[in-house]
């Protein structure tokens, strides 16, 4: 077979993906629909994949296979997207075998980014489904000889009043599903869902808290060998000599890789790999020149890099008459920090590439090992498999490049290569450093009349796509250019995301001060710049209620006129009792709202926090979020995903920060670079959800990040009379005071 083969044809050909007892057709299963409708914008991915057999196969068995490209990073996907299918196809979930992101099997849906998974591929599933279940009823109703109304269904078995049955499969037996999706076509009433909108448990949970195989670092094949990468030790290092002699020659080395700066090994055991990297690591010399800023201090640094301004708002005049208040808030560079350090396996056979992967966007991935091996894409397949941690773009690709690298070059036998901690926090790509620039005017009322916001940031989206992205493509001997970064266009944005509040701003003017030459690499960190700029709007929306001497929640619902985002902010307020809150000694309250990528899902947040100025310790005592995502498939999963943002931006906000010389990383482990612990969580923590049946699903994994960070903040100076502006508030700043 040909391991890239893309679809509409996948499904009709490739019989090794899947049951060998599928019955090609010779007709379709169904008279394709030609009018404009069904010529028309196609819902979610279906615009670029718009073919059903793409998304759903049933075999003559009757088993159910659906298709997804997006991936499962634990924001409980896989889980969702069955409840989608099975909804539709009224079958139990448990039926529905689900194949994600893979190159040789699922449809091109991108990177699994953004919080676009239910958005793009929900909806994809959900309309591809409710076509397959019309043509199946229409195809039974056709075989019993009786009208469609009078057929009945269940878990995918259709009956006739006089009792005849006949399975999905037995119906598509000889016959394909190989038509263009009509969007035309309805899907089920939200009211008579049985299976979407209620919880189910997580089918990726299991072997995750029993220990059993769950991620990328736990695959083993067989005859797998282990490889191992030796790094320069600092960004700007040259290498000057090596002596691989020595090394070749240790128990269990089976090839020892040098390609310019690359040098690696490859032995028969994990732990003789690292060994013999720890002697190849010696037997270098390197020349480490400074390259790195000599002042780390966010703001300063940031703002001393050459910036391009793209105006993003327009709007009004500025310069309205008032009380004009101005601040400014920076946010440090900062880790995925993810617990798993990234791995990835490859294999080279007959001239075909097998790359078992955890990156977020397969076919991406695909297109730069194209190009960094000199190999047609067609020869290479990327399997996305789990990886311990993940959430936006860490070093899951890097590692890939790795192993196929290596692979090349040991050809037959399966690659496993994984990182150490120190490669990851040394060399992943970091989530960018920021500073932001709020100005704002109130009217003798107290409303926000003038509002100018600046938000210098470098780029936040340099994942692959070309060779240039990848780490080890630009250590080889002819090394491959990085892509020069461009801004990623509103309303979703890179680093401006979030930038133009949502709130009603007569006048405003806001500006992108892109930056895109910096001295460390930067790519996309869970919510991107949303997190920044909410941080920095949030907080200094309650620096403007406070100089109107107006209660912060009211003074939010003032400025806002979306009803979704009125009832949200409402939602989260009466959630914490935030009327009848009485202050105590050393506590307080904050509150922050955003609707993500103010075209995302809506999200309120109050917490509580405890502050003891003497030691700088922070303690988030409660927090109560309310989140409307429309229409909810899972609520135990939307609920996982608020709770986790808010678990993930408590520790950006109180204690990471990536820490550096002129000429290194310092951060190379946990002590360094500390992440929260589980005596650190909310001791309580409330999710809200606001349902939308009928409404459009909303992405939600990255919603609650941006709320969090500003809302700590928020209490913080509501607890102590603290104003902390620069990210993270640690403990050193709060002694501090600044």
């Amino acid at each position: 077979m040909t391991a890239g083969l893309e679809s509409p044809r996948r499904r009709q050909v490739l019989a090794a993906a899947g049951s060998l007892t599928m019955v090609f057709a010779v007709k379709p299963a169904w008279a394709q629909d030609e009018t404009p409708m069904n010529k028309g914008k196609l819902p979610g991915s279906l615009e670029k994949e718009p073919w059903l057999d793409a998304w759903i196969r049933i075999d003559a068995d009757n088993r159910i296979t659906v298709f997804t490209g997006k991936a499962e990073l634990g924001q409980g996907i896989k889980t969702a997207l069955l409840q989608v299918a099975a909804e539709e196809l009224l079958v139990a979930p448990g039926r529905i075998t689900l194949v994600t992101a893979d190159t040789a099997r699922t449809p091109n849906e991108g990177y699994t980014a953004g919080s676009h998974s239910m958005q793009d591929s929900g909806t994809a599933l959900r309309h591809a489904a409710a076509q397959v279940r019309q043509i199946l009823g229409e195809l039974a109703a056709k075989r019993f000889g009786i009208g469609a109304p009078a057929v009945t269904v269940r878990d995918g078995v259709f009956q006739a009043p006089d009792g005849r049955r006949a399975s999905y499969g037995e119906l598509l037996a000889g016959q394909q599903l190989h038509l263009r999706c009509n969007p035309a076509i309805p899907v089920r009433a939200p009211e008579g869902h049985t299976v979407a909108g209620k919880p189910l448990q997580r089918i990726d949970i299991p072997a995750k808290v029993t220990g059993g195989p769950a991620y990328v670092q736990d695959l083993r094949l067989p005859n797998m060998v282990h490889g191992r990468v030796v790094r320069p030790p600092t960004p700007g290092a040259r290498l000057l000599d090596v002596d691989t002699a020595a090394v070749a020659r240790l128990p269990g080395v089976l090839k020892v890789v040098r390609d310019g700066r690359f040098l690696a090994v490859i032995a028969d055991g994990e732990y003789r790999a690292v060994k013999a990297t720890a002697a190849l690591a010696k037997a270098t010399r390197w020349d480490t020149p400074a390259t790195l800023p000599a002042d780390t201090r966010p703001a300063p640094m940031v703002r001393a890099w050459p910036a391009r301004p793209y105006p993003i708002l327009e709007r009004g005049v500025p310069g309205s008459a008032g009380r004009t208040l101005a601040a400014m808030y920076s946010k440090p560079f900062q880790l995925h920090a993810s617990i798993g350090p990234s791995c990835a396996v490859a294999q080279l056979v007959n001239g075909q590439y097998t790359v078992w992967t955890h990156s977020q966007g397969v076919y991406p991935l695909r297109d730069a090992l194209s190009e960094l091996l000199g190999a047609d894409k067609a020869t290479i397949r990327c399997i996305h498999t789990e990886g311990s941690g993940c959430y936006g773009h860490n070093a899951a690709d890097d590692v890939a490049a790795d192993a196929a690298l290596l692979a090349r070059a040991f050809p037959g036998r399966p690659v496993r290569v994984q990182w150490m901690r120190e490669d990851e926090n040394g060399w992943e790509p970091f989530g960018p450093a920021m500073l932001t620039s709020a100005r704002a005017t109130l009217d003798g009322a107290g409303k926000i009349v003038d509002w100018q916001y600046d938000v210098w940031s470098p780029p936040h989206n340099t994942r692959p796509g070309k060779a240039g992205n990848l780490l080890a493509a630009t250590h080889l001997d002819k090394p491959f250019k990085p892509d020069t970064p461009t801004p990623s266009p509103q309303p979703e944005g890179s680093g401006d995301r979030n930038a133009i509040p949502y709130y009603v701003l007569p006048n405003a003017r806001v500006v992108h001060q892109f930056q895109d030459t910096i001295p460390l690499r930067s790519s996309a960190l869970r919510s991107l710049g949303a997190y920044c700029n909410v941080f920095s709007i949030e907080s200094f929306m309650d620096e403007l209620a406070h100089a109107a001497n107006v209660d912060p929640v009211a003074f939010r619902l003032r400025n806002l006129a979306d009803p979704r985002a009125v009832d949200v902010v409402r939602a989260a307020a009466k959630k914490f009792g935030w009327d009848s809150y009485k202050k105590t000694p050393r506590r307080g309250r904050g509150f922050a709202f955003a609707r993500y990528k103010n075209l995302a899902a809506f999200c309120a947040i109050a917490l509580e926090v405890e502050v003891a100025r003497d030691t700088g310790m922070v303690r988030i005592t409660r927090a109560m979020a309310a989140v409307d995502c429309g229409e909810v498939v899972n609520p135990d999963g939307v609920r996982n995903q608020i709770e986790g943002g808010i678990i993930q931006s408590a520790s950006w906000t109180l204690l990471e920060r990536i820490r550096f010389d002129e000429r290194q990383i310092l951060t190379r482990d946990w002590a360094q670079y500390p992440i929260l612990r589980f005596n650190q969580v909310p001791e309580r923590l409330e999710v809200e959800i606001i349902d939308r049946p009928g409404q459009p699903f909303l992405g939600t994994g990255e919603a609650s990040q941006g709320p969090t960070g500003a809302a700590i903040a928020n209490a913080i100076a509501d607890a102590c009379g603290l104003r902390l502006r620069d990210l993270p508030l640690d403990r050193a700043r709060l002694r501090a005071g600044r």
